[in-house]
């Protein structure tokens, strides 16, 4: 996986408040958009309505909802096309949805990696100060 470098602007945030963490979208901070767009990232020909549905455990009104949202914003297109004969409601991300959610992905790796880091070095801090200290005479 490629990590790509935030923009001088997100740079910036994090020199000055290392925890705002400004590429977070609110748009996919939702676990039902965070699964339909993790599936749509690995199914770049696009899914079916119902394999969405179905992939991502969710009802026909919250899929609907979700999948209105993504596309307001331009990170996903649903079209109806004709399946076999079938009409069937085909959901695809768009090439600029892939980039913003990958740099998503990217911005919630930081997340993790700054609370893992910072954890462990309080608790390693924890630890020193827990140890008893020899008494020399």
């Amino acid at each position: 996986m490629t990590v790509r470098k935030p923009a001088k602007r997100q740079q910036r945030a994090r020199a000055d408040a290392p925890f705002a963490y400004s590429g977070l979208e609110r748009i996919f901070h939702e676990r039902g958009r965070l699964a339909v767009c993790t599936c749509l990232v690995t199914h770049p020909e696009g899914m079916s309505f119902t394999e969405l549905q179905e992939a991502c455990g969710l009802t026909d009104g919250n899929l609907s909802r979700h999948l209105s949202a993504l596309a307001e914003m331009e990170i996903v297109s649903v079209a109806k096309e004709s399946n076999g004969g079938r009409p069937a409601t085909i959901c695809r991300i768009t090439k600029s949805g892939r980039t913003r959610f990958l740099s998503y992905i990217d911005e919630l790796e930081s997340v993790v990696k700054d609370v893992h880091e910072r954890s462990d070095a309080l608790a390693r801090h924890s630890e020193r100060r827990s140890l008893p200290r020899l008494v020399t005479t």
